[in-house]
């Protein structure tokens, strides 16, 4: 056996090979997860690589190789006893670069598939430089082959070049571009692999048991302790009695970790990742000799630091009002990010270098930073670096806050203007970026800003979001909608354009009240409010497009009040940002699906004519043609834009699985709606489930009764017995109901696991009221993906299977990966009942018995 340090590029390159996964291991496996990982590893290199920085490589882990039983001396062939998963990974992440350059160029993508991908002189499966196993070699095989028009749906393999095509595009941001080169040199030169080569005899198996037989590991702070009192021969008990025994008592050991590695930060190194802390430490103590005295000074810093961190943690321990309330809401904000910047500013002012008011003014341009970004939809992805750099290139020439504001301001930062807010408070769909208690801070500090003469305590009164216009209008609501449409704007499109936007949302702690009713009811609840925004929205004598348009304008006036804007004179770009969005959802559209220009329009905030133009006029743009009319046609001024492609638009859309109607029109179960595209670029889900139905302060009513009767009041009592005798069916498998909290109206989940424990458990479906237009179930697919043992994409698929055969029910294959709804009236037949009861059974079983899949 020999075992040395490898590059994936040392690995695989030079003359034809091939790497074999045997049939006995199990299939592609990794997730979204270690997807996310393993990309955030990677774009962390690509910036190392752009520094100069070529020392900091990252150890991916290892691969145990053996001699093939078909090894020939002119064709090595090896079998991957472990280390399957990143090979493939990486593979597939080398395809996904080779096809997002392809158009522009084809030399270098043909490089990259020689290089890494192909035998380029071999036919049949010796084509392939990785073999997966039997069951994953069709996906693997269409994604290397190509072209992607004709594979089909299916799988982890599919799932995780969706998931690189998706983040390439997402990579070309204007606000942190990333070289798509870079990025390649990354992975295959910057990620070490110990690659263990065994002879034939060896026990393979063996070998790979000692490799993943590891014990606790001891973290960054425990290696650096241990360093720094062995370098403390004379003072250690002094030294841990004084300062690093408080200090260790007032952090938790990652807290530690995070001061340790904040300290580095503020004596400039902008570079330095918080798992290569104790190496970065420890480079700079042995740059020269240190004495225990200098030891001794860095802990007494440390220490002093402590303090100022907690104050991070925990900002009820600053005694600064105007400070304490700043970093109040940057913790509700959940602004970890900042850190680097925070902590610069409570030192300087520890130091008596600024004030506790000009703290207080540069906390106020970092919240702005974040708020305007979150609401103007930029990504988030280059904030680590930007706030990480902030000690470093903090400038002298001014004082500290105004250096901050300037620093904040710069061109590459992207820290929206007033202008751009204002457009993205009447247009974008805000309800669907950030993280929900983001939002909620976001209108909770609007409310604040009326000042009411009694205030509202906020973190008492358990407010939720409220739709005024709601998600699913009844009649009544899209009647007034048709009001103001104007051609070739529909009511349904105003709807999906007006409802997510700010100025359609605010604050109530009476939700399941508001529901779906019309306007003329929500007006009285909304006038009894304590609340100044809502008692405004009552004062409207409608709640129509020109409402909901001049309340984002007031929305606006005041934000650009509260929060900043950057100094002027940088350059922007704004609205690529917002192409950029369009071509990364693009870019992941499940196969078997395709949108119209309305959703598409709805999803970025814009109009559909805008977006029609931006598509006739931008070359290379992946699944262009999948995008059609609101009535599933191709749009008459649909164009190629490349002359790499053409023919049949509907030959196009049937090789990817579209299927149309006998009108010629797409299949419009298979059309993606606004919320569709939102999930399939989603960070995270918001659910919130409650396991104890608890009285919830409005009469001592349950929130089971509140589901009830909200259903009841739509539904017909044979749809509300249905759902009673299904839910009583639910809870004799072993499962409970549990209840949602923080939505429009109530809502039900179908539950396993530990009853009271949000977030631990597993459920199959989601039934809400239908306010206006029949309650609905909804599959909750996304959400399995990442539960075990639904990762599994076949089981996800085995239960939609199982689901379609519910008479009524089509879900097609590519919402596979969304939330799909089935109509709770369709329970009303004792058949579907009964097939629906048998799909939980086998659910619930599948869960059971997932340890042992």
């Amino acid at each position: 056996m020999q075992a040395k340090e490898t590059l994936f590029a040392d690995l695989v390159q030079g003359r034809a090979q091939q790497f074999q996964v045997p049939l006995y291991q199990r299939t592609y496996s990794w997730t979204e997860k270690q997807l996310g990982q393993l990309w955030s590893d990677v774009l962390e290199q690509a910036e190392l690589l752009e520094s100069g920085d070529r020392a900091s490589t990252h150890f991916l882990g290892s691969v145990v190789l053996a001699p093939s039983p078909q090894n020939e001396a002119t064709f090595p062939r090896w079998l991957v006893v472990d280390g399957q998963q990143r090979l493939t990974t990486l593979s597939l992440a080398l395809a996904a670069i080779r096809d997002h350059i392809a158009d522009a160029k084809p030399d270098e993508a043909e490089r990259i598939d020689e290089e890494y991908l192909i035998n380029k002189r071999k036919g049949g499966s010796d084509h392939f430089r990785l073999l997966p196993t039997q069951a994953d070699r069709p996906q693997f095989a269409a994604h290397v082959r190509g072209p992607l028009a004709t594979q089909t749906a299916g799988g982890n393999v599919a799932a995780a070049y969706g998931f690189f095509r998706r983040k390439l595009v997402e990579a070309d941001d204007p606000a942190a571009p990333q070289d798509v080169f870079r990025i390649e040199q990354a992975i295959t030169s910057r990620l070490t692999l110990v690659a263990v080569t065994a002879e034939r005899g060896d026990n393979v198996h063996r070998i790979f048991e000692s490799l993943n037989n590891t014990g606790l590991k001891l973290s960054q702070a425990d290696l650096l302790r241990n360093y720094l009192f062995m370098r403390l021969p004379t003072r250690g008990e002094h030294v841990y009695e004084t300062y690093w025994l408080p200090l260790q008592e007032s952090l938790s050991n990652d807290e530690l970790e995070q001061l340790m590695w904040l300290q580095l930060v503020l004596d400039g190194d902008d570079r330095v990742r918080r798992q290569d802390l104790y190496a970065a430490q420890q480079h700079r103590f042995e740059r020269r000799e240190v004495t225990e005295a200098e030891i001794e000074a860095y802990i007494r810093e440390l220490y002093r630091h402590s303090t100022l961190f907690r104050r991070l943690l925990h900002p009820q321990e600053e005694p600064d009002t105007a400070v304490r309330a700043r970093l109040r809401r940057l913790d509700a904000w959940q602004a970890q990010v900042t850190y680097p910047a925070l902590m610069l500013l409570l030192d300087r002012r520890e130091r008596g270098e600024l004030a506790s008011s000009e703290a207080a003014r540069a906390m106020s341009y970092i919240e702005s930073f974040l708020v305007r970004r979150m609401i103007c939809r930029v990504p988030t992805n280059n904030l680590n670096r930007v706030f990480q750099s902030v000690p470093g290139q903090l400038p002298t020439d001014v004082p500290v806050a105004d250096g901050l504001h300037r620093l904040l301001s710069a061109d590459n930062r992207f820290w929206p203007d007033d202008k751009e807010l204002r457009d993205k408070i009447r247009t974008a769909p805000f309800y669907q970026y950030g993280r929900w208690h983001q939002r909620k801070m976001v209108l909770q500090r609007l409310e604040e800003s009326y000042e009411h003469p009694e205030p509202l305590d906020f973190a008492a009164a358990q407010l939720t979001i409220e739709h005024v216009l709601p998600q699913s209008a009844g009649d009544e609501w899209m009647r007034m909608l048709a009001e103001d449409a104007n051609a070739p704007d529909s009511a349904e499109d105003l709807h999906a354009r007006l409802r997510h936007t700010l100025g359609n949302l605010t604050l109530t702690a009476v939700n399941s009240e508001l529901s779906n009713h019309p306007f003329e009811r929500k007006q009285g609840l909304l006038q009894g409010s304590h609340l100044e925004m809502n008692r405004r929205i009552a004062a409207t004598e409608r709640w129509g497009m020109r409402e909901i348009l001049a309340r984002a304008d007031e929305i606006a006036d005041r934000a650009t009040t509260l929060w900043p804007a950057p100094l002027r004179g940088v350059g922007r770009a704004e609205r690529s940002r917002d192409w950029q969005l369009a071509h990364q959802v693009l870019a992941v559209l499940p196969h078997g699906t395709w949108t119209s220009y309305g959703d598409l329009a709805a999803f970025l905030g814009s109009g559909a004519q805008a977006v029609g133009s931006h598509m006739a006029n931008t070359a290379g743009l992946t699944n262009a043609y999948r995008v059609l009319t609101s009535e599933g046609k191709v749009s008459d001024g649909f164009h190629w834009t490349s002359p790499d492609e053409g023919g049949d638009v509907r030959a196009r859309l049937s090789a990817d699985g579209v299927h149309f109607t006998v009108n010629g029109a797409a299949d419009p179960a298979q059309r993606l709606t606004a919320d569709d595209l939102a999930l399939l670029v989603a960070s995270g889900g918001d659910e919130q489930t409650d396991g104890e139905d608890t009285a919830d302060g409005q009469g001592g009513q349950t929130r089971a009764d509140r589901f009830f009767r909200q259903l009841a009041a739509d539904d017909s009592p044979e749809t509300v017995e249905a759902v009673r005798a299904t839910f009583k069916g639910w809870e004799e498998l072993g499962g409970w109901i549990g209840h949602g909290s923080g939505h429009t109206t109530t809502s039900a989940y179908l539950m396993l696991g530990e009853a009271g424990a949000p977030g631990r458990g597993i459920w199959p479906l989601t039934l809400y009221p239908g306010g206006g237009r029949g309650g609905t179930a909804e599959v909750v697919f996304q959400h399995l993906a990442a539960r075990e043992p639904f990762t599994d994409r076949t089981l996800r698929a085995e239960l939609l299977r199982r689901l379609n055969e519910l008479e009524g029910v089509a879900i097609p294959e590519g919402k596979l990966e969304l939330r799909p709804h089935i109509r709770l009236s369709l329970l009303e037949e004792d058949h579907n009942r009964k097939l629906l009861a048998e799909t939980l059974a086998w659910f619930r079983e599948r869960w059971e018995s997932r340890d042992t899949l």
